[in-house]
């Protein structure tokens, strides 16, 4: 799965630089697009692996057992993001133009220096943007990263649950922008990727697999309605393990 995530990150990376690289508006939204294509790449292994989690819920299985059962497909996700992150980082650090990662710097700016927002995007090959932002104290910044991370797993749960295997879009954006970080911190200097990523995946790997499991629990209920289970006895217990997941 890491070596799929490679896959699929660096494919979208070259097909939005192949196709739009040309095009004087779509280029100034690229960071957005290879999140696109790499949501389209993932669907049909994320709908399926939450599809078949689904189908192990039985009355037999206690919620301890499906819980335990569950990590598989945690790992998994978990690896298949590790290795959209490693790929964009390694292509922050290859690619000559900073547009095909425009949002992406944009949001690092705004979480790590919104008081000197103007000038981290300037540093960092951003010109044309111009956000007035206040100056926030440490208790503040620490308040914004933590109601950040809240919004980021209420929208996952609302995503897993209205498009089930759709949350995958809310992931990979989080995975280009912990890529674009890890490019900025090392300075697009290939021999500290490694230093790089291990500075953002000490914490990212725990907070990334939480929302991995509220993806899950979601997509549990997701795939529980479009098999038309809803009302029966198989729903109450997918709700339930639900319910323990989150």
């Amino acid at each position: 799965m890491f070596f799929i995530g490679l896959l699929y990150a660096s494919l979208s990376i070259l097909l939005v630089n192949w196709i739009f690289a040309q095009d004087a508006v779509l280029i100034k939204y690229s960071g957005i697009l290879v999140v696109l294509f790499i949501v389209m790449f993932s669907i049909p292994f994320i709908y399926y692996t939450i599809r078949l989690e689904e189908g192990k819920i039985t009355e037999k299985r206690g919620s301890i057992s499906l819980i335990k059962e569950h990590r598989h497909a945690i790992y998994a996700f978990l690896w298949l993001f590790v290795g959209f992150t490693v790929a964009f980082a390694f292509w922050y650090t290859i690619l000559p133009t900073t547009q095909n990662f425009r949002a992406q710097i944009e949001t690092y700016c705004m979480i790590n220096r919104p008081a000197n927002f103007n000038e981290c995007v300037a540093q960092y090959g951003i010109k044309d943007v111009t956000i007035t932002t206040p100056f926030l104290t440490n208790r503040e910044r620490l308040f914004l990263i933590f109601t950040n991370n809240m919004y980021v797993m209420i929208f996952t749960l609302v995503f897993s649950l209205i498009f089930g295997a759709g949350v995958i879009f809310i992931l990979a954006w989080n995975a280009s922008v912990i890529g674009a970080a890890i490019g900025i911190f090392t300075d697009s200097s290939l021999k500290a990727l490694p230093l790089g990523l291990m500075r953002y995946m000490i914490h990212g790997i725990p907070e990334i697999g939480a929302y991995f499991i509220v993806a899950l629990a979601g997509g549990l209920v997701s795939v529980a309605v479009i098999k038309h289970e809803t009302g029966t006895e198989k729903f109450w217990e997918v709700l339930q393990d639900s319910l323990n997941l989150i």
